[in-house]
């Protein structure tokens, strides 16, 4: 059945008070091992019993297998009889429990095996010293309850004799894996189930940041359990294993070779591991073992050295440790952390072990085998001339043995026997007082609560083991696992407090499969390893990452750009072609400069406008050339400074409309030197065209074309202020978008038809006799121009940012500066210097 919340034992038995007896038995396992092999075998079961007489009570009794002489037994187990004792004591001598009801105990042995777990179950049903399974002759031996443990494989086999008869069965070690719901309703854990440990395992282990661990667990249900649960769980949170194993199974002697070599080969695999944290997930007679490996001769042999790991054990795992270990070490343990289930102090228990006392005539003879093991003493025997060694005088005291030998602290598991007593005590007490006497004296002893599957609800405390030199050790309190509480408040842990293997300094350790990638950069998983593996990458050009550990990296906003480290994103800084930087200054100054030089050679043209050379070849030409270079040389500066809307208006069209207006004059220019060479012939008909109505003619139609273009382009997609987030990594570039790009390489083609006609039939004139040869001057000025306008294109395409506004401004200059020094400076130079050059005769002449 399944019991609610605060589910009593007493409310159990009074539902079944019908197979109720006076007897209340207590099954605990006990593991010994003959003296001639290292086996895991035997198991002792302690029954107890009572009567319920007012008068009489019955005498505490002990049964004792014969085996019990040739096996050495674990030595700490032993306190789980001794607080059983103390516990039924302690009953015994309260008025306020059971008052006229004494109890008392039997033991019997399962021999780690099921068929003789089963004999010893049956033996429970049937008659003291006459075993006829299922029929009980006398009116005592009644059997109320059963507490089983430490660990779980003899649970089931008892369950399938003692449900039959409904009876209660009290677990205080590990729990069997049952999930047949019959079989599980006569079955109370007083030890947390597994999935509360494992919950507690893994805030243990995201506390300290602990993502690289190895699992040993039993080969039995229980391990398997863990490893289903504990693999997906952990996984989710961002832990995965580097190896999980088995242990051997528990053996007899003529398998004891190949289970050493399973252990070797666990032990190979522990050594080898980077994880530095190994969670063990075993019972008990494990701790046995992990101490005798280093010891075992094979160990010597092994290319492998030892280094410290730092252990994690679950609650039901306890030290022990047989006779002949108390010479090996226990460093091993050094710094181990393991769970106990959070009890209080029990006064007097110490007290009570301190007393035992193996002479007395109450004692049992287990006391005296065990008496004899912890001391290396023996008592004197039937036999005078057997040879006993040192005798044992009953005056040693347990509290000077080393705590590697035994614990007089009681253990995780000795106090839920102590609950457990306790909670048949009061069920009985129940069943059989008064409703109302019952409520007043339940609030005896400690209140434990289950769930409503039966589990047991309790607080872990985490233990820290500090082991030292001569074979003794503490278990120091550092922390606790709530696991009812808020998931902010479910461990508290002091991580200074704890103590580290020595291999970790006393720093804590980490346990990761390498190091958090750092920021900056990007984790990609390696193929063939767990996903807590990783390859660190720095993240692509233009990507952040600002966290450590980061999967992936991400890209910066628009107006953002990532830093050296490419861990930060950085505000860009928006830039442009400025007056107040030394590229702007210098293109300025040459824009102004030039502007000054054509200024100062129109001037020097209107002066001398009298002159033959200024006359020739059309003197209007000439002038309007020169004023368009002027304006040439000065829209220069409407590329330098921030964008507007004016200046992005008037910037490509401008340009268009004064170069439009000069290649037309040196298209005018150049056809009037041919037709004038063509007029001159005998009986022509060009001379009707020469004159000054072609060249106007030429200049008008040309410049009108590339005036209607731009104004299109303005009426129907103009430049406007733009920015460029993207050419630049770290800077936002304010410029004028052109609109339609359609119109703007409209206006660039028609340039460049000018360019080409007025190169080409400049070309085609150059050899005539011009006078000083005009006609090859402009060729030199065109070709040029094309150099610059041709070169312009590649260069533009492979710059960025405010350096295209200079690329273009340059080109500008170039080209007008070619058209100026090409055509006037041999003008210029004559008139001011070789002024006796200047005349008609010499016009003639040429």
């Amino acid at each position: 059945m399944l019991f609610p919340r605060t589910f009593s034992l007493s409310d159990y038995f009074l539902q079944n008070h019908s197979i109720i007896t006076q007897i209340f038995h207590i099954h605990i396992r006990f593991h010994i091992v003959p003296l001639e092999c290292y086996t895991f075998g035997c198991h002792v079961i302690y029954k107890l019993f009572t009567q319920v007489s007012g008068s009489v009570a019955m005498e505490t009794k002990y049964d004792l297998d014969i085996y019990i002489s040739h096996c050495r037994f674990f030595l700490q187990n032993y306190q789980h009889i001794l607080a059983l004792i103390f516990a039924v004591k302690e009953i015994n001598e309260n008025s306020h429990i059971l008052p006229n009801v004494t109890l008392g105990m039997h033991l019997s042995n399962s021999y780690f095996m099921a068929r003789w777990t089963y004999l010893a179950s049956m033996e429970l049903l049937s008659t003291r010293s006459r075993f006829i399974p299922n029929y009980k002759c006398d009116s005592k031996d009644w059997i109320v309850s059963v507490i089983m443990g430490p660990t779980s494989h003899i649970c089931p086999f008892i369950a399938n004799i003692l449900n039959v008869y409904k009876l209660p069965q009290l677990i205080y070690g590990s729990s069997p894996v049952i999930e047949d719901n019959i079989k599980a309703a006569f079955l109370h854990r007083f030890f947390p189930n597994g999935d509360q440990q494992i919950m507690g395992i893994l805030q243990l282990l995201l506390y300290l940041r602990w993502t690289w661990v190895g699992l040993i667990v039993q080969r039995n249900e229980n391990g398997d359990q863990f490893m289903q649960n504990a693999v997906t769980l952990f996984s989710q949170k961002g832990i995965c294993f580097d190896f999980m194993e088995q242990m051997a199974k528990e053996t007899f002697s003529n398998d004891i070779a190949a289970a050493f070599k399973d252990f070797t080969n666990m032990y190979i695999i522990i050594m080898n591991s980077t994880a530095n944290v190994i969670i063990l997930y075993c019972e008990n007679q494990v701790t046995v073992i992990f101490r005798m490996l280093p010891y075992f001769p094979a160990f010597e042999e092994m290319p492998i050295k030892r280094k410290d790991k730092i252990w994690i054990m679950p609650g039901q795992m306890e030290f022990t440790s047989l006779p002949f270990q108390r010479v090996c070490g226990i460093d091993f343990f050094h710094g181990v952390i393991s769970f106990a289930i959070s009890s209080k102090e029990i006064s007097g228990f110490n007290t009570f072990l301190q007393k035992r006392n193996p002479t007395s005539e109450v004692e049992d003879h287990l006391m005296k085998v065990f008496w004899e093991k912890v001391f290396e003493c023996s008592f004197p025997k039937d036999k005078l001339d057997e040879d006993t060694g040192m005798l044992c005088t009953g005056e040693e005291k347990l509290k000077n043995l080393p705590k590697s030998v035994f614990d007089t602290t009681m253990t995780g598991q000795s106090y839920s026997i102590y609950n457990a007593v306790y909670a048949v005590a009061h069920a009985l007490q129940a069943m059989l007082s008064p409703k109302s006497k019952y409520r007043t004296r339940v609030e005896v002893g400690q209140k434990i609560f289950f769930n409503e599957n039966g589990d047991l609800e309790t607080e872990f405390d985490i233990i820290n083991w500090v082991t030292f030199p001569n074979e003794t050790f503490i278990k120091v309190k550092v922390g606790k696992i709530h696991p009812r509480a808020s998931p902010d408040k479910l461990i508290t842990l002091s991580a200074q407090d704890i103590t580290w293997p020595a291999m970790f300094n006393q720093v804590p350790p980490l346990s990761i499969c390498n190091i958090n990638c750092h920021s900056g950069s990007r984790k990609m998983k390696i193929e063939g390893k767990p996903f807590c593996c990783y390859d660190c990458f720095r993240c692509a050009k233009g990507k952040i990452s600002n966290q450590m550990g980061k999967i992936d990296c991400f890209q910066c906003s628009e107006d953002q750009y990532p830093n050296k480290a490419q861990n930060l994103c950085i505000l860009k800084r928006a830039t442009f072609l400025s007056y107040n930087e030394p590229l702007g200054i210098t293109l300025a100054t040459i824009s102004l400069l030039f502007s000054f030089i054509t200024a100062l050679v129109l001037g020097i043209f209107i002066k001398q406008r009298d002159t033959p050379i200024v006359k020739a070849n059309n003197q209007n030409l000439t002038y309007i050339l020169l004023i368009v270079l002027l304006f040439s040389f000065l829209c220069s500066l409407l590329f330098i400074g921030q964008p507007d809307q004016v200046k992005c208006l008037m910037r490509q069209t401008a340009f268009g409309i004064i170069f439009s207006i000069a290649l037309s004059c040196i298209l005018g220019k150049t056809i009037i030197v041919v037709l004038a060479f063509m007029a001159t012939k005998p009986g022509s008909k060009m001379r009707k065209w020469v004159g000054k109505r072609l060249a106007n003619t030429i200049v008008l139609s040309c410049s009108l074309a590339q005036f209607i273009i731009c104004v299109i382009w303005l009426a129907s997609s103009p430049p406007f202020p733009d920015s460029d987030m993207h050419s630049m990594v770290e800077e936002i570039v304010l410029k004028c978008n052109e609109g339609s790009t359609t119109m703007f390489y409209i206006v660039i083609s028609f340039l460049g038809f000018l360019t080409s006609v007025s190169f080409t039939v400049a070309f085609l004139a150059r050899k005539l006799p011009d006078s000083f040869n005009e006609a090859k001057f402009i060729t030199f000025s065109m070709l040029v121009f094309c150099s610059v306008w041709i070169s312009f294109v590649p260069t533009y395409l492979s710059t960025k940012g405010k350096y295209m506004v200079a690329v273009e401004i340059f080109s500008i200059l170039a080209s007008a500066a070619g058209l100026l020094g090409c055509i006037f400076s041999p003008k210029c130079y004559i008139i001011v210097l070789r002024p006796d050059l200047n005349t008609k005769r010499q016009l003639v002449k040429k």
